[in-house]
């Protein structure tokens, strides 16, 4: 392997939606180098921070019916059983929940957590409190899927942080979208729910690390044994 190829091996492709903020944010540094070097240093910093923002890393996705996959890298804030928001039509009765936080050092790109056909897409404005907090589902803006499978009808919102000011949908009504497949993407700091249909419990503790695409998050079929989880 030739050392270019070595290079472009490791180099981890960035979603075009983040090729217009990085090429901003470079175009600072360079006004603010000429103003007085420490803040070009710091200009150059934060570019190479918005360039690993939009990072968009290949995923292997694991394929097999049943399974529910990880729609964002995170951390695991809030499990258990919620009622989906009122704009999506899934109903008054709770579903199980699994919310993925995402900091601003994690990637933003979302994928689906199964596969299905897109039945509904419903966006609601709202306020930007702390994505980690569970009033964030309710009070937060955010946009929501839902997505129709052989299992059920599946919910998947994005919602907007404190930081965050703009949701980013790749998909529509209509389309058929497969597990890990990327369906939107969120500036800058925010949480994606994850509503599943069924008595299904989650294989992922609270407080756990999440890998969108990749990570496991239930398996609707029990082939999966159930896991006990300690921190530590």
């Amino acid at each position: 392997m030739s050392i270019v190829e070595s290079v472009r091996k490791q180099l981890v492709p960035i979603h075009p939606e983040g090729v217009k903020f990085i090429a901003i944010f470079a175009a600072v540094s360079l006004v603010l180098w000429w103003l007085w070097t420490p803040l070009g240093w710091a200009g150059l910093v934060a570019t190479l921070w918005c360039a690993y923002f939009f990072r968009d890393p290949v995923r292997v996705t694991p394929i097999r019916d049943g399974l529910v996959i990880a729609p964002a890298d995170g951390y695991v804030c809030s499990l258990g059983p919620f009622a989906p928001p009122p704009e999506l039509g899934l109903g008054a009765e709770p579903m199980q929940r699994v919310s993925i936080f995402m900091s601003v050092f994690d990637c933003h790109v979302n994928r689906s957590p199964v596969a299905g056909r897109i039945a509904k897409i419903a966006y609601k404005p709202g306020i930007f409190v702390n994505a980690d907090l569970d009033k964030a589902s309710e009070d937060n803006e955010r946009n929501g899927f839902v997505i129709e499978t052989a299992h059920g009808r599946f919910g998947v919102v994005q919602i907007a942080g404190l930081i965050a000011r703009r949701i980013l949908c790749f998909s529509r009504e209509g389309d058929t979208v497969a597990p890990g497949e990327r369906i939107g993407l969120i500036r800058f700091g925010s949480r994606v729910d994850v509503y599943i249909p069924g008595s299904v419990e989650p294989l992922i503790g609270l407080g756990a690390k999440a890998v969108a695409g990749e990570t496991v998050l239930a398996d609707l079929l029990g082939q999966e044994p159930r896991r006990a989880h300690r921190q530590g």
